[in-house]
């Protein structure tokens, strides 16, 4: 159930975004152990409205630069997360030619109760269910 959001300045065509958003969930599976549940959304932007610092810790930055941000419940450790990122940029560069210095990301951990999957229900406020696709399967 977490959530991805990509951003990039428009004009990539939809093969490539659909890349992306390939690699990032296939990723987030493998190296973040989280549940097979696809939840993304891909913005475009004008290049005036996609502002990021080109030079920031020496990291040279191009107009393909790239944000990932994970919204996602904190079951990953620090060296998971730093495989996902390793792992996604790689996957990037051989398949897009997107250059490493240009994928920044953001993991944003929640807890249960911040994610209502529909029906205005806190969904996971009293636990994650056994079986994802069946709400009423919290365990007791």
């Amino acid at each position: 159930m977490p959530l991805a959001r990509i951003d990039l300045i428009e004009g990539k065509s939809a093969e490539y975004r659909r890349t992306i958003a390939d690699v990032v969930y296939e990723q987030m599976i493998t190296c973040l152990g989280v549940p097979e549940d696809r939840f993304q959304v891909i913005s475009e932007h004008k290049p005036e409205n996609f502002l990021f610092d080109a030079d920031y810790l020496s990291y040279y930055r191009s107009e393909n630069c790239i944000f990932i941000q994970l919204i996602f419940l904190d079951v990953a450790s620090g060296d998971q997360k730093a495989a996902f990122y390793k792992a996604v940029v790689g996957e990037l560069q051989d398949k897009l030619r997107v250059r490493p210095e240009d994928v920044f990301f953001n993991l944003m951990t929640v807890e249960p109760a911040d994610f209502s999957m529909g029906m205005g229900r806190a969904t996971y406020i009293n636990g994650v269910p056994v079986d994802r696709l069946d709400p009423d399967s919290i365990p007791d």
